[in-house]
């Protein structure tokens, strides 16, 4: 009887086939196959042409292109190849031949080891060149219309931003417990002693809880055998109000002593107004479970953004650099150019932030967001602030906001968008596109999908400014507003 064949074993073989293909070819612009030019381990001398998207430095060796961390643009670098694909490599740096002037030695001692970070060796100013450079290629590569990108809005004052602090909490080799970061692609724990771009008091209250910990006898989360009741600390920290609250991620519906270790937090830490257990025993790397029940204090805190007050509870949305989201909000407000007659639409909503600005400038202002308790708080955000022009909807942007235009016939004059990292959907595109909606502000934490977008609209759309705001110093993270009109054709 004749074998048949193995499905699994041809598989196999082709892979391993293309292997050996990919690993000794790779392809130019042309369509023409030339062997690699690099070999893994080998060590090379090259130049740094520019700066990546992640912030790494960029080399070519004979037009194969070669990504180096901790490289800048203008260093000529001794680099040794750690990986090599198809159509790049990876390299480490070994030695700075001649280091650019941009350079500095980093103010963090895990900064090698922890993924919080990775513009930490470049002077401040370089870093916001560095990122209205990455959305202007991108603006180049894609758009038609090559809108200049205006310099990116930087910090006064670019440390210790972050209103939010989450760490993982776990043991070291010696079985003690820690708290930290995790390392770059990998769940190990680095423990942390300070914090460049943390709220400082964070650092203290997780410390402080630890400790609490080993007093009480309570058990760090093991991810290996699923045991142990704390997973993670989380701290929120209303900037303006100075009101902080603490969340312990649990393992279990209930920790011994949690109620003597809340009390004990808020004593130490008097801006401590809520300690929140939230409840997460489910196998997976989502931080936070969906279950949240205060232990002492009202559940949430408040901050002051602009002239308005926000709530913000343990699973809220709010930006986490609140500073630089005011900033960012005056803008898109000031390009809207928002009048009494006008009906906004504010499409990933959160809890009410940007819907709330524009609402004092507006005739009516619809909010989306599908995250319910975001809803529930963007509702009471606009009690505590008086505010009856604003309706908010809890649904998915795609369906609840077909819904909003064709069965409730609202016609709005300026849509605002803020989606999630993979942009908009197709749906919500062509509902602004066929509403004709006057102007559309796109705010946008991926200026690749952000880019990707504004191409399926620039057709009808004159983009009048893209402006990057560095929310995030000394990461390769930047937040983009782009400004839409309608073409005067089709008005």
């Amino acid at each position: 009887m004749r074998n048949e064949v193995n499905k699994e074993d041809i598989t196999r073989h082709n892979k391993y086939i293309y292997d050996i293909i990919s690993k000794a070819f790779y392809k130019i612009k042309e369509g023409v196959y030339m062997e690699i030019p690099v070999k893994k381990n080998e060590e090379y001398i090259v130049d740094i042409i520019d700066n990546g998207f992640e912030g790494e430095g960029i080399a070519k060796i004979d037009n194969y292109t070669i990504f180096i961390d901790g490289a800048i643009k203008g260093e000529k670098c001794k680099i040794v190849i750690t990986k090599i694909t198809s159509s790049h490599a990876f390299g480490r740096l070994l030695e700075l031949i001649s280091a650019a002037q941009c350079r500095c030695k980093p103010d963090c001692n895990t900064y090698k080891r922890c993924g919080g970070c990775n513009l930490r060796h470049i002077e401040y100013e370089e870093t916001l060149n560095i990122k209205q450079d990455k959305v202007q290629n991108l603006i180049n590569k894609t758009l038609a219309n090559r809108v200049q990108t205006s310099k990116t809005i930087g910090m006064g004052n670019p440390y210790n931003y972050r209103n939010k602090a989450v760490y993982p909490i776990g043991k070291d080799k010696l079985e003690n417990i820690v708290f930290g970061v995790y390392a770059k692609r990998t769940h190990e724990i680095i423990p942390l002693q300070e914090c460049q771009i943390q709220n400082e008091e964070s650092y203290k209250i997780a410390k402080f809880v630890v400790e609490q910990m080993k007093k009480f006898g309570i058990s760090a989360y093991n991810e290996k055998t699923k045991q142990g009741y704390v997973r993670h600390i989380i701290t929120k920290v209303g900037i303006q109000t100075d009101e902080i609250m603490v969340v312990i991620v649990m393992n279990a519906k209930k920790m011994p002593h949690e109620l003597t270790i809340a009390n004990n937090i808020i004593d130490q830490f008097p801006n401590v107004k809520t300690v929140v257990k939230n409840i997460n025993t489910q196998n997976t790397n989502v931080i936070m479970g969906q279950k949240n029940e205060s232990i002492v204090g009202r559940g949430y805190i408040t901050d002051v953004l602009g002239d308005f007050i926000f709530k913000i509870s343990p699973m809220s949305f709010y930006q986490v650099n609140p500073i630089q989201a005011e900033a960012l909000y005056n803008i898109a407000i000031e390009n809207a150019k928002i009048t009494k007659e006008d009906i906004v639409c504010d499409l990933y909503c959160g809890i009410g932030t940007i819907g709330i600005f524009a609402s004092k400038f507006a005739k009516k202002v619809y909010g989306i967001e599908i995250v319910k308790q975001a809803i529930e708080d963007a509702r009471t955000n606009a009690n505590l602030n008086k505010i009856n022009n604003i309706d908010f909807i809890c649904g998915d942007v795609e369906e609840a906001f077909e819904e909003l235009i064709k069965r409730e016939k609202v016609k709005p004059n300026v849509v605002i968008v803020d989606p999630p990292r993979r942009g908009l959907d197709e749906s919500t595109i062509n509902n602004i596109l066929n509403l004709k909606v006057e102007r559309v502000i796109y705010i946008s934490c991926n200026p690749a999908t952000m880019v990707r977008d504004l191409k399926m609209m620039e057709e009808k759309y004159e983009i009048k400014r893209i402006q990057p705001v560095d929310m995030f110093p000394f990461t390769s993270h930047v937040e983009c507003i782009a400004v839409l009109t309608l073409k005067d054709n089709l008005q």
